[in-house]
């Protein structure tokens, strides 16, 4: 008789299938806002210094590429320390439910077993699964932390993870503005860099409906129409502080 895939086995089976499930909080999510991060403080960056030096590709490089290190750099740095930082807080909300099972073991049953009545299980049937959970200290506690505190270790944030999705999906959003830079000079240059820039805004906002499910038409066009309001205002703030000939 051939055995039946283990329940952890199944379930993994199951989610893979169901893609949809914790978009919201994995790599995607943060490459999609890392790109779009980038893009636009570079574009801005690009925008103002062609202002301000009369469209002088070596300045607009320069300060380009510095933007996009130090916004890399950045969001890197802020996700890291974001993803550690909740990932501590979670750890320490399940080593302190541990400590009351540990120290309140009764208490705890009945408290599982409140939480499973209020799923639709009599009061014997919830006392009969929360008594037998317990025999399992360590499904007792996954159970306990997901019913009362909504955890799950699955869903802890990876801060390495983290860190390197946001650092690098915002060197590349940051590195489209500086692209024609590379080939061309003066007013050639800011105007494809305008323009390739505002179709990346587009497909950036495009993107994000992976995560939002919002329609992806509008959500590219509010992103173009930021990114036009982003170049016209650094723009007129560099032609307001342009250097002098």
């Amino acid at each position: 008789m051939k055995k039946s895939p283990a329940p952890e086995n199944k379930i993994d089976t199951i989610l893979t299938r169901e893609k949809w499930h914790g978009k919201g909080g994995n790599w995607i999510t943060d490459s999609i806002y890392g790109i779009n991060d980038g893009l636009g403080a570079v574009f801005g960056i690009v925008s103002g210094v062609a202002g301000a030096t009369e469209n002088q590709t070596h300045y607009i490089l320069i300060s380009g590429l510095a933007g996009m290190i130090a916004s890399s750099l950045s969001m890197g740095a802020g996700a890291y320390l974001a993803a550690k930082s909740q990932k501590e807080v979670y750890e320490a909300e399940i080593e302190r439910e541990k400590r009351e099972i540990e120290e309140n073991p009764q208490e705890e049953i009945e408290e599982m077993a409140l939480f499973y009545q209020l799923q639709g299980f009599n009061e014997e049937e919830s006392k009969w699964i929360a008594e037998k959970l317990y025999q399992k200290p360590e499904h007792f506690l996954s159970a306990m932390v997901s019913s009362e505190l909504g955890l799950s270790q699955a869903t802890f944030p990876k801060p390495w993870n983290a860190c390197l999705s946001a650092a690098i999906s915002t060197a590349l959003g940051a590195f489209i503005p500086l692209v024609p830079f590379f080939f061309l000079s003066g007013i050639y240059a800011i105007s494809f860099s305008f323009f390739i820039s505002l179709v990346a805004h587009f497909l950036v906002g495009a993107a994000k409906t992976l995560v939002t499910a919002r329609n992806w038409f509008f959500s590219g066009l509010e992103m173009t129409v930021v990114g036009v309001i982003e170049a016209v205002v650094t723009y007129s703030l560099g032609l307001l502080f342009r250097l002098p000939s």
